[in-house]
């Protein structure tokens, strides 16, 4: 047997958009890349600040997890690493398990990178990505603004050097305007200055630099460049003045080097403890980077496969986790930044982490006099464009339950903490489901004249027999809404004497569970009990087959019609001005 040639063979264990990779595709990935490395560097440093961790853990963040999603993601454009919500959320899970910046803490936070990435992994071998459908847009965007926030909050009494304890938002504002006296005056300065200059160059800065003439490609990449720049300049002001005698608090020194080779801590009581925070950071994660993958594949009419993206968020996590890293995903801006700047290929993202790498190995220690509250301002910067508050009002115009799920996960949020906040709406939105779907619109049919359509007769002019009674519920049925409908058809067969047939039209029914058949079943036994016969129309093929492997159908009083149309053509033939016994086909399935 004739061997493969050995490109070929290597190509099998290559990512499919290695194959036809050009000198062309390179230049874009490369470009892009350089500008995402620019915006990662001050991101990572702040966002592991965010969590309680020492700033070059946020660099470590940034590297194993990017090249593991290369290997293994479906979006193009997706740039892995921390985020501000994530951060958030590592915070407060292993705040009572050490001291922020311990050895201890950093330790704690490895495994729950870990289990999150074990987590992730396991759902997505098990083709679980369904999971994320169980949090809704109203619950997460309330989340995601709840949390930016929370964020800003606690990051303004950095930005401002004040001592203020407290985790939740009505401690930390109160902490802040009770203390409003004790504002350190230059870090003040420095993180005000930073905070205008950072919002100042998401909108002006390009514009002016295209006006003084240069071209818009660098233009933009100058922009993108504005947190390096805040950070240069005021770690030079730091240093030139002396301001860290002052009592400015600086970052200090950051080692230099490889990411460390690390391993989670084996505690099984620890692994319990954390098992709630990691999934919770795994589903949230989940869910920000699939809608953020699938918006911008949807631009180039790309496809992105949710389930293969659990698996390289898995291992992005895991990676994290044996490199000294903490739990990450994959990060709004920096995707739509890596969008915009060309980015052909995940290579994009392989690039940024050498990027990332280099900057660990040379850069740090020029870190020593960033302000801490430069990396506040950065923090506050990027999550205030999370804030959706158009979201409050046209939920509360459309849908008051889902203003209720969005209102508790705010409430819970800022009042007890983001795990608290994300459980509240959830739980919350299940529950509403529940009510709303045990509480199904049924609606009493009639034929529209010169139609084969049924309508509502409360909406719509139709014709009725009196012989035939057709009703339609709107709702797949199941163990909480079939009383429901054996409720109705009690009241509504009282006080028809001229009633034979009750017609249910299935036609919004895509599935029946077990409680259901037996309603079913109670219903047709009261009605042929008292004369009359129970018949369904407009059956769908896969609740036919459930129904056909059960004694349901050889039982039933009355017929299964293929239309409501032809049950009632056949029940009530005076309708039509036919004779009694004239007899449609019979339906075929």
């Amino acid at each position: 047997m004739k061997a493969r040639p050995r490109r070929l063979q290597a190509q099998r264990w290559l990512p499919a958009w290695c194959e036809g990779y050009q000198r062309e595709t390179l230049a874009s990935d490369a470009v892009a890349a350089a500008i995402v490395t620019l915006m990662l560097i001050p991101q990572s440093l702040a966002y592991a600040s965010l969590a309680g961790l020492p700033p070059e853990v946020g660099l470590y963040a940034s590297i194993a997890p990017l090249l593991m999603y290369a290997l293994l993601g479906t979006s193009r454009v997706l740039a892995v690493g921390p985020v501000a919500v994530v951060s958030l959320m590592t915070a407060t899970a292993i705040g009572d398990h050490a001291a922020a910046g311990s050895a201890a803490y950093w330790a704690v936070a490895i495994t729950l990178a870990f289990l999150s990435g074990l987590m992730l992994l396991a759902m997505g071998l098990l083709r679980l990505g369904f999971v994320a459908n169980f949090l809704s847009h109203p619950v997460i965007s309330g989340f995601i603004s709840a949390s930016a926030v929370l964020i800003a909050a606690g990051q303004a009494r950095v930005l401002l050097g004040l001592q203020v304890p407290g985790e939740h938002f009505v401690e930390i504002a109160a902490g802040v305007l009770a203390r409003l006296s004790q504002v350190h005056g230059p870090t003040a300065l420095l993180g005000l200055g930073a905070l205008a200059f950072l919002f100042w160059t998401r909108k002006g800065l390009k514009p002016l630099l295209i006006r003084l003439g240069m071209p818009s490609r660098l233009a933009d990449f100058t922009a993108r460049a504005g947190p390096v720049m805040g950070i240069v300049v005021t770690a030079l002001l730091t240093w030139g003045l002396g301001l860290q005698e002052q009592g400015v608090r600086v970052v200090g020194a950051v080692p230099a080097g490889l990411p460390p080779l690390t391993t989670p801590l084996w505690d099984p009581a620890l692994w319990q403890s954390l098992a709630v925070p990691a999934l919770l950071i795994s589903v949230v994660g989940f869910v920000e980077s699939v809608s953020v993958g699938q918006t911008l594949a949807a631009r180039r009419r790309e496809r992105i496969e949710p389930d293969r993206e659990l698996v390289a968020l898995g291992a992005s996590n895991l990676g994290a986790a044996f490199s000294g890293g903490f739990p990450v995903t994959g990060g709004f801006a920096r995707s739509v930044v890596n969008f915009d700047a060309g980015a052909r290929t995940p290579a994009a993202g392989a690039f940024t982490a050498v990027g990332i790498l280099l900057a660990a190995l040379l850069l740090t220690p020029a870190l020593y006099y960033v302000p801490q509250a430069t990396l506040a301002a950065t923090i506050i910067v990027a999550v205030v464009s999370l804030i959706d508050l158009g979201m409050f009002r046209r939920t509360w115009r459309y849908s008051r339950t889902d203003f209720l799920a969005l209102l508790a996960t705010v409430i819970g949020t800022l009042g007890w903490g983001v795990e608290a906040g994300l459980i509240a709406g959830v739980a919350l939105s299940l529950g509403l489901f529940l009510l709303r779907t045990s509480r199904p619109h049924i609606a009493q049919v009639g034929l529209v004249p010169g139609t084969e359509y049924f309508r509502n007769v409360k909406r719509h002019r139709v014709i009725e027999s009196p012989a035939v009674l057709g009703l339609r519920v709107d709702e797949s049925l199941y163990f909480a809404n079939s009383r429901a409908l054996e409720d109705w058809i009690n009241a509504a067969v009282a006080g028809r004497p001229g009633l034979r047939h009750v017609v249910l039209q299935c036609s919004a029914v895509n599935a029946i569970d077990a409680s259901a058949l037996e309603s079913l079943e109670h219903i047709d036994e009261r009605l042929r009990g008292a004369g009359l016969q129970f018949h369904l129309s407009e059956v769908k093929g896969p609740v036919m087959d459930r129904l056909q492997g059960t004694d349901f159908l050889t039982q039933l009083s009355g017929r299964v019609f293929l239309t409501h149309y032809q049950a009632l053509r056949e029940l009530a033939p005076d309708l039509f001005g036919v004779e009694e016994g004239v007899k449609s086909p019979a339906p075929v399935f």
